[in-house]
């Protein structure tokens, strides 16, 4: 499909958000970018259940390279390296000035784009008890939000992974080939991704 997604990963990110959201968008087709937001660069870390992670390069790496998606999974470890972090919070910021799609769950959307009011207009959500971070007025208790106007997509935690990966085919190439990824995975019946398919 010809898209290009990157996945920023650190020590204590959610390892469940992250593999999930990298396993479908490599399903989709997608060229996926997996980049360490460490700031000693390292490239081999512990996820927040102790599970080994290893990125494909530093984020300082392809801070200039341009993506359809910036997607930020969750964990809180992870996404206080992840607020900590002046490239990747540059990288969000060129991406949300230039249009193109950020996707972030569980603590990402509190601790990341509420904390450096990214989208102080957007409704999202992230996970239930980080959302004393984010202003009334934007919040939604939704799984999956999906903000139309700041082409923002946020989501709750590793229990919602599957559906905020799809979702992120679905924005960036339509419902159909959402389908042809969800359909071989013998989704969840209660999830009715099988009416993407018929969309």
């Amino acid at each position: 499909m010809n898209k290009k997604v990157l996945v920023p990963i650190a020590t204590g990110t959610e390892e469940m958000e992250a593999v999930t959201i990298i396993d479908i968008m490599v399903r989709a087709g997608y060229d996926v970018v997996v980049a360490s937001a460490e700031s000693d660069g390292r490239l081999t870390m512990k996820a927040s259940r102790g599970v080994t992670l290893t990125a494909d390069c530093r984020l300082v790496d392809i801070a200039d390279d341009e993506f359809d998606a910036v997607i930020l999974p969750g964990g809180v470890g992870g996404s206080e390296v992840f607020r900590d972090s002046t490239v990747l919070v540059e990288i969000v910021r060129q991406q949300m000035y230039e249009g193109k799609l950020v996707a972030a769950i569980c603590a990402a959307p509190a601790l990341v784009l509420a904390h450096h009011n990214l989208y102080p207009d957007a409704l999202m959500t992230c996970h239930p008890s980080f959302e004393s971070h984010i202003p009334a007025k934007n919040w939604r208790v939704k799984r999956v939000t999906y903000d139309v106007s700041h082409n923002l997509l946020t989501s709750q935690g590793p229990g919602t992974a599957l559906e905020f990966a799809v979702e992120v085919i679905i924005r960036l190439s339509g419902k159909a080939h959402a389908w042809t990824v969800a359909e071989p995975m013998v989704t969840i019946p209660t999830l009715h991704y099988h009416e993407i398919g018929e969309a």
